[in-house]
């Protein structure tokens, strides 16, 4: 038997490791169950170059609890180790490595580097007080048996271990006793090593039989107890997109996300080997428009085993609204954040990811233009921030992203620049495009454009200010303005100009009349000659400054603007009839019952008209028709 100490600089370095890692501390079976996949897939390897002269077999992984004796066993039937092996690899390179890692990182705030495979084998020691190693390499030496009680000491001897394989006996703490409870391992066990490329055991389960023949209805079906294998060794994305149909993607698809009862609309095969390896299955599920979208659904896999479901930095930010998993070598990920982002392979995997995204869209939208018109409020949101948010997501998706008009036609911008361009260029060689946010509330506004002919887009998602301000700056000549922005021969300005029924004198005086019956904080008096079956009044809300307060709302815009009260033009249209009687009437009192029921009315049409005020718009319009 062999004694000694390791050699460290750090003194006590194991109550560094449970302090240091605490939060992180379920890890530890991550690292173990890494360990011995790793020795399996090496003795894969030594095998299948004819370097090791031993059966490779069927090995698996074994996760075993001993409640009663607080141990809990990681067996694995891989490459082994000798007792020389073993000094080596354990006592010197594995706990230096160690060392050098809290070195590093014990001053360190940013804890999203804890437990990204810094530690390996010694983050046992989180949750044990004692830790042993049983192992038997698969060349003639004997078998060794390793023993550390969270010292600097350790003990080394032979064991009679007579199999192929590794065996990590884990003391558990007493602080750590719930590592003992049969539902934390195998919830840790499906977190981390779901889809692990050799099979892991934990105890059994009872397996039904097909009932032989000569059975009795009555009798029950025999069974049988068998290996519980908790992981799926070779998931969707380790297989050739070719060796696949869409009954198994979906079906990958519910084994990541089983209470995810929603089919999603398509994926996203991704498969590259340089200048970086990166494989995995982006799904895009039918999103809302909400923008407090959950996110944390994309899951990182290194190697099949699960890292975490925080993909900032390698997933572009408008794809993180996405699900699937993405599992590359090739990320750094026991650094911190700062440093992940200025990563050049991790740049370079960002937009690999970007770019296949586009790809996959620009396909679906040309070979099956309507199905993907169909699709389109489901995946708009995402297009929509990719448009703004990467400028070579933008230059692509401009060939298909779409535009829907209230009548539920679909049109690229320059399918839509060709449509509009006869009717609403205005008479500064301007396009004009037309949208609303809200076809219900808007409706009267959006009446008033189709009676002239004009196409009316619905873009309702809550990024679109942003959006139409970044068109606007791409695209030349082109204005989008919200159809209630102004009476609508004032947003598409043609050459010729309407006459007023109304004197100047006569314009001066009424403005004067209506402007002491509404709030002057509030609205804004303007006269204007309209056609004379257009509404009397009319209140609109300008373009920019509607527009600055809504980008303001989602981040952007000028600042302050979220913060001014709600101003709204009150237009008055001269050639009305009715704006006529208004100065007409003799009656100071009919007059103001006048103007107030046809403010109400026009407040009314914009959805203003709410508690008090639309009881009482109520009570009267009921007294003027008795």
């Amino acid at each position: 038997m062999t004694t000694g100490n390791i050699n460290v600089s750090v003194e006590n370095i194991f109550p560094l490791i449970k302090k240091f890692l605490y939060s992180d501390h379920e890890i530890f079976l991550r690292e173990l169950i890494s360990n011995a996949t790793d020795a399996t897939l090496k003795l894969k390897h030594l095998t299948s170059i004819g370097e090791a002269k031993v059966e490779y077999g069927n090995p698996v992984i074994e996760v075993r609890i001993d409640k009663e004796g607080k141990k809990l066993h990681i067996l694995d039937q891989g490459i082994g180790m000798t007792a020389d092996e073993v000094q080596k690899y354990i006592n010197e390179v594995a706990f230096s490595g160690a060392e050098e890692f809290l070195e590093k990182y014990k001053d360190s705030k940013d804890t999203g580097i804890i437990g990204h495979f810094g530690l390996g084998f010694y983050s046992a020691f989180m949750v044990a007080k004692k830790v042993e190693i049983i192992t038997k390499s698969y060349t003639d030496a004997p078998a060794a048996h390793w023993t550390c009680d969270g010292s600097p000491q350790f003990t080394l001897e032979e064991a009679d271990k007579k199999e192929r394989g590794t065996e990590i006996i884990l003391h558990i703490a007493d602080d750590s006793t719930e590592f003992l409870e049969e539902n934390k391992i195998r919830e840790l066990l499906v977190k981390y090593n779901k889809f692990m490329p050799v099979p892991i055991k934990f105890g059994t389960r009872t397996e039904t039989l097909p009932k032989p023949e000569d059975a009795k209805e009555e009798d029950p079906a025999p069974t049988k107890e068998v290996d519980n294998i908790i992981n799926n060794t070779e998931p969707a994305w380790t297989k050739q997109p070719s060796d696949l149909t869409d009954e198994d993607y979906k079906n990958f698809y519910r084994e990541l996300y089983p209470m995810q009862f929603e089919e999603p609309l398509f994926h996203i095969h991704l498969n590259v080997d340089y200048p970086f390896n990166l494989t995995g299955i982006l799904f895009f599920p039918k999103l809302t428009n909400e923008l407090s979208i959950q996110k944390d659904k994309i899951q990182l896999y290194q190697n099949q085993v699960f890292v975490t479901d925080n993909v900032e930095g390698i997933v572009p930010e408008f794809l993180t609204m996405l699900r699937g998993v993405i599992d590359s070598p090739d990320i750094p990920l026991n650094v911190s954040r700062s440093y992940l982002q200025a990563d050049g392979n991790v740049k370079k995997i960002s937009n690999y990811i970007t770019r296949k995204v586009a790809d996959k869209l620009s396909s679906l939208f040309k070979d099956n233009r309507e199905d993907f018109e169909k699709k389109w409020n489901d995946i708009k949101i995402v297009i929509e921030y990719g448009m703004l948010s990467e400028e070579k997501f933008f230059e692509k998706a401009d060939k298909f992203a779409l535009y829907p008009t209230v009548d539920d036609k679909f049109y690229t911008f320059e399918e839509l620049q060709e449509k509009l361009k006869d009717n609403q260029t205005d008479k500064d060689g301007k396009l004009v495009v037309l949208y609303t946010n809200n076809k219900e509330e808007q409706h009267s506004y959006i009446e008033e454009a189709r009676t002239k002919g004009y196409e009316v887009l619905l873009l309702d998602s809550p990024i679109v200010a942003h959006l139409i301000q970044k068109l606007e700056t791409e695209k030349e000549n082109i204005s989008f303005v919200r159809v209630d922005a102004e009476p609508i021969d004032n947003i598409i300005k043609k050459d010729e100009e309407k006459i007023s029924k109304l004197s100047d004198e006569e314009k001066d005086k009424l403005k004067g009349i209506i402007s002491e019956s509404v709030p002057q904080e509030k609205y804004t008096v303007q006269m204007e000659a309209m056609d004379s079956n257009a509404a009397p009044f009319l209140i609109t809300q300008p373009e920019f400054m509607r527009r600055m307060k809504e980008m303001n709302a989602t981040g952007g815009g000028m600042f302050g603007m979220s913060n001014m009260p709600e101003m709204y033009n009150l237009v008055v249209n001269t050639n009305n009839e009715l704006v006529s009687q208004i100065l007409n009437t003799k009656t100071k009192a009919k007059q103001e019952r006048l103007i107030k029921q046809s403010l109400d009315l026009a407040r009314l049409s914009q959805g203003l008209l709410k508690g008090e005020e639309l009881t009482n718009f109520i009570r009267r319009s009921f007294e003027m028709i008795k």
